[in-house]
């Protein structure tokens, strides 16, 4: 070896910390195509009498879905993925509930502008019916003051970015901090896009978890 190229690092390492996840779980195809059938049933039902959308329009419902019979296999489906969640994140027994779940119908051209879901521990999304040029979610990053300085990168990864697309599909079920923006962009496709958004609560949080942690 030459005397300039001494070994000078015992070791390395590189520590991630503070991480914004988002856990991403895709229902097996029976059951998938049977929920889309009752979910689209059940929503043509709510929807009947209303005119039909046009470019760039959305629609969104009532946000009791989950105490709608149609939407119990979905709900299932729900308490499964956070449960396992909450397991990963090592959070203890507290009990959570479902404090709202809504279904947004999207017509071509349509959008969802930036926004997150205050007053909630977790929050998710449940695909119904999604097209060619309509499988995509955005997750910005919550660290505001990240982008004053912002340099030239050879590669764009979810570490030197302010936003992650995320690819879905029929079926693909995500849950995220509530906390964490996303938005949708405009529906590519040449049919509407149905989606199910929902957000879950530790249950009685005044009572039980929100005392002084000293």
């Amino acid at each position: 070896m030459g005397k300039n190229s001494r070994q000078w690092s015992e070791a390395s390492e590189v520590i991630s910390m503070f991480p914004s996840l988002v856990w991403k779980t895709q229902i097996e195809p029976g059951l998938r195509d049977a929920m889309r059938v009752q979910i689209l049933a059940a929503l043509a039902d709510m929807r009947r009498g209303a005119p039909p959308l046009t470019t760039g329009q959305g629609w969104q419902s009532v946000q009791d879905l989950h105490q709608h019979a149609a939407l119990r296999e979905l709900v299932s489906c729900i308490d499964h993925c956070a449960a396992g969640v909450l397991r990963f994140l090592c959070i203890g027994t507290a009990d959570y509930e479902i404090t709202g779940c809504w279904a947004t119908v999207l017509a071509p051209g349509a959008s969802h502008k930036l926004h997150s879901h205050p007053n909630n521990f977790l929050s998710g999304v449940y695909y119904v019916r999604t097209g060619e040029g309509a499988g995509t979610i955005n997750f910005h990053d919550p660290r505001k003051q990240a982008s004053v300085i912002r340099p030239p990168v050879t590669e764009l990864t979810a570490q030197n970015t302010d936003q992650v697309v995320v690819r879905v599909r029929e079926g693909t079920l995500l849950l995220f901090p509530s906390y964490l923006e996303h938005s949708v962009d405009a529906n590519g496709s040449d049919d509407e896009r149905v989606s199910v958004s929902f957000n879950l609560m530790f249950s009685s949080f005044a009572q039980q978890l929100s005392k002084p942690l000293w």
